[in-house]
C-alpha cells in the first residue's frame, strides 16, 4: 500500500555568505524507490546524494574543501545519512501508519428518505480522496437513473461520497440484481453492497418500533395539564366575581347608612 511522502529540511550555514541545506524525502510502499533519500545543496547547487540503499554520490572535491573548514560536518552528514535519519524516518512512518484512517475499511450504507425517494449508496471514513463509487446491474456499470455526488471532506481528515439510484421504475423482485461498488486507491478489494430493502436505513419508523406507549402517556399528561389550567381559570374567575359582589353590597350598605344619617341630621 502506498503511504506517504515525508520531507524534512535541515540547514547549516556560516555567519557570512554560504549555507549547506539537506533535503530528506521518505517513501513507503512505492515500487523501485528507496525508503529514504537525502540530498545536500550548497547554495543552489546539489553537492551530495545518499539513500537507504547505501547509494552515495558526491560532487568531486566538495567534501575535501569542507574538511579543510570543519571535518565534523562530513562526519555529521554521514551519521544522518546512514544511521540517525533512517531510524527517525522508520519511527515516523510507523506512528503515522498506526493512525492512518485507511487501515480501517470505510463504512458503506444504503440510505433512503421515503419509499419514493432514490436510494443513496453512501460511504464515509475513507482516505485518500482518490475513490470511485458506481451502481451496477447484473455486474455491469449503469449510468441511467444514477446521480453521482462529490467527494466531501470530514472533520477528521477523511472523506465521504454518495451515489443515488432512482428505484421508482425497478420492480421489487429485480432489486437484488443491482449493487453498489466502492473502489479506493490502495484498497485491494472493492466493497460491494447489494440493493436490499432490509439493508436500507430510512427516516421512517415501522409500526412495531413506534413508541406508542410513550406517545399515549404524553398525550394523557398534556390533557390533564389542560384540565388543571382550565379548572384554575374558572376557580379564579368565580372567586373574583364573589369578591366583586361583596364589594358592591358593602358599598350599598355604606351608602344607605350615610344617607340615613344625613336625613336624621337635617330633621333635627
Amino acid at each position: 500500500m502506498k503511504t506517504l511522502l515525508l520531507i524534512l529540511l535541515c540547514r547549516m550555514s556560516s555567519s557570512v555568505k554560504y549555507s549547506l541545506t539537506y533535503l530528506a524525502s521518505g517513501f513507503s510502499g512505492v515500487p523501485n524507490m528507496p525508503d529514504l533519500m537525502i540530498t545536500a545543496e550548497f547554495g543552489q547547487m546539489q553537492v551530495d546524494y545518499c539513500d537507504s540503499n547505501k547509494t552515495r554520490r558526491s560532487y568531486p572535491g566538495f567534501w575535501g574543501k569542507v574538511n579543510q573548514i570543519d571535518p565534523q560536518i562530513l562526519k555529521w552528514y554521514n551519521e544522518r545519512c546512514f544511521e540517525t535519519q533512517p531510524l527517525v524516518y522508520k519511527g515516523v512512518i510507523s506512528r503515522l501508519k498506526e493512525n492512518n484512517p485507511n487501515e480501517e475499511l470505510p463504512s458503506v450504507s444504503l440510505l433512503q428518505k421515503t419509499p419514493s425517494s432514490p436510494v443513496s449508496c453512501h460511504t464515509t471514513g475513507f482516505y485518500p480522496n482518490t475513490a470511485l463509487m458506481f451502481w451496477r446491474k447484473d455486474g455491469e456499470e449503469i449510468h441511467e437513473n444514477v446521480e453521482h455526488g462529490e467527494i466531501l471532506p470530514n472533520h477528521d481528515w477523511t472523506f465521504q461520497l454518495s451515489v443515488k439510484l432512482n428505484v421508482s421504475s425497478i420492480p421489487p423482485e429485480d432489486w437484488r440484481r443491482y449493487d453498489c461498488v466502492f473502489q479506493l486507491s490502495g484498497l485491494e478489494n472493492n466493497i460491494t453492497t447489494i440493493l436490499d430493502k432490509n439493508m436500507i436505513r430510512t427516516n421512517l419508523v415501522s409500526p412495531s418500533e413506534f413508541p406508542s406507549g410513550a406517545v399515549i402517556g404524553g398525550c394523557v399528561g398534556l390533557l390533564l395539564l389542560l384540565l388543571c389550567i382550565t379548572g384554575l381559570f374558572f376557580w379564579k374567575r368565580k372567586n373574583n366575581v364573589s369578591r366583586l359582589y361583596f364589594r358592591v353590597q358593602t358599598y350599598k350598605h355604606l351608602r344607605f347608612i350615610r344617607e340615613n344619617f344625613r336625613s336624621k341630621s337635617t330633621k333635627k
